[in-house]
Parts: C-alpha cells; structure tokens; sequence
C-alpha cells in the first residue's frame, strides 16, 4: 500500500512545495499526480486553489505493513494489518483473535514490536518517518487508564503534602503523566532512575 497525501495551493508547483514538505521528501523520491488545476473564476469569484496528490515511491517488500507481517508471522501471529497516514506518520492496527500475545504486560511487547519495526524501515527508507503501532484500540485505552491514575494520584499528593513515586513505566507512557499533569499548577512532575527502571516522581515542591 502507496502513502500520499494531497496538497492544494496557488498554482500546482506550490502546492507540490507544501506536499514535499509535509512528507519531507525530495521530488524524486514521489509521484505527482495533478487533481485538478487551478480556476481564477469570476471577478475573483469562485477561484479554485491547484490540487494535487503526491505519493512517497517505495518498494513493495520494504513497506511499514510488509515488514510488520512477515515479524507476526515469524511470531506465529494470525493478523490483518490496517494501514491510516495521518500528518505524515503511518499508523498500523493490528487486528487479531489474540491481542494478549502482542501487548504484554503494560504494553511491553507492542512497544518492542513498534521500536523494531521503527529500526528496519529507517534503515532501509529514503525518507525517515515515525510508524506506530497498535491493536484493538490498546493504545487510546492506556493512555485514559494512565490520565485517570495521574489525576488521582495529584490529588493525593495535594492532600497529604507528600511525593509520591509511580512504578516503572515507558517512557511513552511517562510523557502521557507528564502531560497530563503540566497544567495542573500545584503538583509538578520529573523522573527519577535510569533504564527500565524510569519512574514518575509527582510533587509539590517545583523543580530548580
């Protein structure tokens, strides 16, 4: 399956500019496709902008789904792979009768799965791009588990005055914490360890 994306602009030459640039990719490395040209109307009426579509040229056997295939057949996985483009990254679904297998504890496998993937096709791509990973909606399920854990977790921490250090996490999953909790004007947030052993640490005393 071919990426692409579709760009408008002034003339065709400005929109093929925001395209490339969009996809950080050179002009050699797409095709242009023109969608429509652009109409100057009437009295300034009815003007419409040049359209077109550019797709990345990639090889079929080095395509993000491809390679994510061929890893849950080496696992012995049976799955379908849904494939969406959205603001330049691709983002791969998996959809299988056994999803336990590819996420692991907190998500561990998924990560893996995803940073090894990520490893392949940069190697091997033209143009560096970030791919995730999911399946069965585990992603978005996470992150509300983890917003609504930070959200109780402050508020203990406004209550008794006292830090309090959340268990390992990702660092995906560090940065929905940190997130979710920079706005909140009385706790702040840091991490504290190295390696897998990286924690959130939520505190009212700010950070120097």
């Amino acid at each position: 399956m071919q990426h692409y994306i579709e760009a408008e602009g002034d003339t065709v030459e400005e929109a093929i500019e925001l395209a490339l640039n969009e996809l950080e990719a050179t002009r050699e490395q797409v095709t242009i496709d023109i969608v429509s040209e652009p109409t100057k109307g009437i009295l300034n009426f009815g003007a419409k902008p040049a359209k077109i579509r550019a797709t990345l040229k990639q090889d079929v056997s080095t395509a993000p789904e491809t390679i994510l295939k061929e890893m849950l057949n080496r696992m012995q996985i049976d799955a379908e792979i849904e494939t969406e483009f959205v603001d330049g990254s691709t983002h791969l679904n998996i959809l299988t009768e056994t999803p336990a297998l590819l996420i692991g504890k907190h998500g561990q496998t998924l990560d893996a799965i995803e940073r090894i993937l990520n490893c392949i096709i940069n190697k091997a791509s033209l143009v560096k791009r970030r791919v995730f990973v999911d399946t069965q909606g585990y992603r978005k399920r996470r992150e509300e588990r983890l917003v609504e854990m930070a959200r109780e977790v402050a508020e203990k921490v406004k209550y008794t005055d006292r830090d309090v250090v959340l268990a390992p996490m990702s660092a995906r999953d560090r940065r929905i914490i940190h997130v979710t909790l920079k706005e909140d004007g009385v706790v702040f947030t840091y991490s504290q360890g190295d390696g897998e052993m990286r924690r959130v640490v939520v505190t009212t005393q700010q950070q120097s």
